[in-house]
């Protein structure tokens, strides 16, 4: 038998949006989904683009937090897909090593923010709130 607090929680977790997290160091990708967790969010990790391509959360998720330079493909090469397969997911991108040719491909891409690591928790939940008002 369920508690108030408990059917609140699952009621939570299921209306609450799914931020996807999609980058190669296993590491960041966990602990981004720690901090989103710790938000109120439902958070997912991915360590690949394939990886969350093939999973059953693409049509689910508000959120795309997404790494540009990873093997296979990249971040860039992701969100081109994505918007192939008209699968309008707001991404917020996350790098420590893009240049400002892959900020500005993946703005005009439709990107809402283009943070750099390491960047500040209020940055991170500052692109995820605009990018769940789009």
């Amino acid at each position: 038998m369920r508690t108030p607090d408990q059917n609140n929680t699952k009621s939570q977790h299921q209306t609450n949006p799914l931020i996807c997290i999609v980058d190669d160091d296993v590491s960041i990708a966990d602990s981004t989904r720690c901090l989103v967790r710790s938000a109120g969010f439902r958070g997912e990790a991915f360590a690949s683009a394939r990886e969350f391509l093939n999973s059953t959360l693409v049509e689910k998720t508000a959120c795309l937090i997404l790494d540009v330079r990873m093997p296979g493909m990249d971040g860039l090469e992701l969100q081109d897909h994505l918007a192939g397969a008209s699968k309008r997911i707001p991404i917020v991108f996350i790098t420590g090593r893009a240049n400002e040719s892959d900020e500005n491909r993946a703005m005009e891409g439709g990107a809402v923010a283009f943070l750099r690591k390491p960047f500040s928790e209020r940055a991170l939940f500052d692109a995820i709130e605009r990018a769940l008002s789009r």
